[in-house]
């Protein structure tokens, strides 16, 4: 998996959190990305829900405020370390659990929870209907994951990044789908301006570009030019 040993630096954290959503653009796209989960996975109140590279726990605290009884799973200790603090501030740690583990040989009996997702993780893999087919073995349910388009603007921006990121064409994400034994029920494309443009720009410059993507979104060209696609499905 790409970045495997930059995300269990004892380091990580404090780039992760503060560098990528703590100011300007960052912000706006950690506001963003929590209401499209938020959205995926609504109603949360009293369902049980994995996250899949849960990280420093961005969106597990989220849902866990909204009602949810919360498993994030990840492969790095600080980042855990750093949920678990989180949960804490937030008050929400009697029904949040973290757990250190591989997402490829998840520690769950089958049909264990009522919903499973995956944010800013599918770029990272290798072999992602491996990791599909378990989210959706662990699964009664419902799977959200995310992917990052292969023909947009993401593509340029890949260029700039030490480590790139897997894309995907929409034939690749079919591919998967059918693979794990999920049917795709919902689908929602964001994005025109890569993310992580957005967060080397002032607040109030990202406020414009959105709004210029917002725009873009109420036209066809929307959904054919978004960099990043959220995909909801249902465990057959």
């Amino acid at each position: 998996m790409k970045g495997q040993e930059w995300y269990q630096q004892e380091t990580v954290v404090e780039s992760y959190e503060d560098k990528r959503f703590s100011r300007g653009g960052g912000r706006l796209t950690d506001r963003l990305e929590k209401a499209a989960v938020f959205e995926s996975l609504a109603p949360v109140e009293d369902k049980k829900i994995l996250e899949i590279a849960c990280g420093t726990g961005r969106f597990s605290v989220m849902l866990a405020e909204r009602g949810a009884d919360m498993v994030g799973l990840d492969i790095s200790a600080p980042m855990l370390g750093e949920g678990r603090d989180k949960a804490r501030r937030t008050g929400v740690d009697d029904h949040m659990e973290f757990m250190r583990g591989d997402a490829a040989r998840l520690p769950f009996p089958d049909d264990h929870f009522d919903s499973v997702f995956a944010i800013r993780f599918f770029h990272l893999v290798d072999e992602p209907e491996a990791y599909l087919r378990e989210m959706a073995r662990v699964s009664k349910g419902q799977v959200v994951f995310e992917t990052y388009n292969r023909f947009s603007g993401r593509s340029l921006y890949n260029w700039a990044l030490p480590m790139g990121s897997r894309l995907y064409s929409r034939s690749e994400v079919d591919s998967m789908i059918e693979a794990a034994d999920l049917r795709l029920t919902g689908e929602t494309h964001e994005f025109v301006v890569p993310f992580g443009l957005y967060r080397k720009l002032p607040g109030s410059v990202a406020r414009a570009f959105r709004t210029v993507e917002e725009t873009i979104d109420r036209t066809s060209l929307g959904d054919r030019l978004a960099s990043i696609s959220y995909w909801n499905a249902t465990v057959e």
